[in-house]
């Protein structure tokens, strides 16, 4: 396994925590993929668009060697497959699955920004990502100070703590 990749999930509708449950087994399962680390989850106001209930959120990262085009694609496909729809922008949602840094690189193409373009202004993102990521500084931002800038992160609590030891027993 080649990349270091970390990402982002989110639910705010029906049963929040068995879908990000479900998300994070099926990217366990991906071809090319190996598990290596979970935050614990986290209960979030909406951002946004914020006439929707609360999300849950959290991080996860992964080995893969993926591209990150390839990845992106089965991260999508394991969207659909739990029925995610896209029908209001920042809007309620089974499962939100954002790949937030592959490797160390910078980049954009037509379907994909790495790293993502909004996570140094969630709190949501960042919070669970400190949890699991080794590097207190990425692209030159402390991720404390990045977080103490965020305007949600008055509206971050921990909803339960998990490891990837539980996970494995789940």
């Amino acid at each position: 396994m080649d990349h270091k990749v970390y990402l982002s999930l989110g639910s705010n509708v029906g049963n929040r925590e068995n879908y990000l449950i479900n998300a994070i087994d099926n990217i366990s399962k991906i071809d090319n993929v190996s598990l290596d680390n979970i935050s614990s989850i986290y209960e979030t106001d909406p951002v946004g668009y914020t006439a929707q209930d609360r999300f849950l959120n959290m991080a996860a990262s992964i080995n893969t060697s993926l591209d990150a085009e390839a990845l992106l694609a089965e991260l999508q496909r394991i969207e659909r497959l739990m029925k995610r729809k896209r029908e209001i922008r920042w809007g309620p949602r089974t499962i939100d699955i954002d790949m937030l840094l592959y490797d160390d690189l910078t980049f954009e193409t037509p379907k994909l920004t790495i790293p993502h373009p909004r996570m140094f202004e969630r709190a949501f993102v960042l919070v669970p990502l400190k949890e699991i990521c080794s590097e207190r500084e990425l692209f030159g931002i402390i991720i404390d100070d990045a977080i103490k800038k965020c305007s949600d992160r008055d509206g971050i609590r921990l909803y339960k703590k998990i490891t990837i030891c539980d996970f494995h027993r789940i």
